[in-house]
């Protein structure tokens, strides 16, 4: 039987049931725990596969495609601080000032790392060029998101746990994926042969960081801190900047004549933020103060972003093979 047009893929509806699943039976307890330590083997091998995929040769390339990593920095760490401060009259009358503020702090966080890269290798763009970005926005946001938020919310930035911080990037991302550049000369036959299926590696990642993300988002008290009405707003609020930005950042890579390999690379790195980073440090910068509406925000958006990213990314892997 053929499915109708009006619905969407698979890919899709499993998304949406997974919002819903984390809407009525959210991971927690014991069982969040164990659906934490599920996601992040899940990403640890997502970073292994990767390393064992990748010729060393494309990682080096990767690591010197200096052009790509700048306009991602730039949209990362200047179009979004820059876009939120230009539309703050906007936002301000239809979410409030607690949530523009939220917003705010959204707009100076680092990228997302493991999103990004699933869905850049499930859009058949620059691998190699995304994880280097992907992580290297992960650090580098350490020491720079302080200065934004000091500069656009006047809080106060003191005591980073800057050493967790690196650790947790280098023991989730880095280590897996140097031990699959290790193991690529036992295992990189295997892994070339079987690239068909090990692409649900990237598809389960995604599945499993959505879940997770949405069960905290859910259990954080997402849908009862504020009315009906201005959880609304928020999520066209939230939806509208991330159009923006994607439109912005697509003209931008095209505008500097990137290929459409690094153009979909760009995208996806330089359009995400990263709730995982936002959590912990705004409980560092935003110590004694009311976190939920500055975090809400950022949840509501990190949601946005996996489901349209996840989608867009879906699309740009079906186009032919010599685009």
């Amino acid at each position: 039987m053929a499915r109708p047009r009006f619905l969407p893929d698979t890919f899709t509806l499993i998304l949406i049931g997974l919002v819903v699943l984390a809407s009525v039976f959210p991971a927690q307890g014991a069982y969040a725990t164990a659906a934490g330590v599920v996601t992040n083997l899940a990403i640890g091998l997502l970073f292994f596969l990767h390393g064992a995929k990748l010729s060393t040769r494309a990682v080096i390339e990767g690591l010197t495609h200096w052009r790509l990593h700048g306009l991602v920095f730039a949209c990362t760490f200047l179009l979004f601080p820059v876009l939120g401060l230009a539309l703050r009259p906007a936002m301000e009358p239809l979410i409030g000032h607690e949530l523009t503020m939220g917003m705010l702090y959204l707009c100076a966080l680092p990228a997302t790392v493991q999103s990004a890269i699933a869905f850049t290798s499930m859009a058949r763009g620059n691998v190699p060029a995304a994880i280097c970005s992907a992580a290297t926005s992960s650090l580098v946001g350490i020491f720079i998101t302080p200065v934004l938020v000091l500069l656009m919310l006047g809080a106060a930035a003191e005591n980073m746990p800057l050493g967790d911080a690196i650790l947790k990037i280098m023991v989730q991302l880095l280590l897996p994926f140097v031990a699959g550049q290790i193991a690529r000369r036992w295992i990189g036959a295997w892994v070339d042969k079987n690239k068909a299926w090990l692409k649900y590696v990237d598809q389960s990642s995604i599945y499993l960081v959505i879940y997770t993300a949405f069960s905290k988002a859910v259990l954080d008290g997402i849908w009862s801190q504020l009315p009906f009405w201005q959880i609304i707003s928020l999520i066209v609020v939230c939806t509208v900047f991330l159009f923006i930005v994607l439109g912005i950042v697509w003209f931008l890579s095209r505008v500097f004549g990137f290929s459409m390999a690094d153009r979909i690379t760009i995208l996806f790195a330089g359009s995400k933020k990263s709730l995982a980073t936002g959590v912990p440090m705004a409980q560092v910068l935003f110590a004694g103060a009311a976190t939920g509406p500055i975090l809400l925000p950022l949840m509501l958006f990190h949601q946005i972003q996996l489901m349209v990213c996840a989608v867009m990314a879906r699309k740009f892997g079906q186009r032919p093979d010599d685009q």
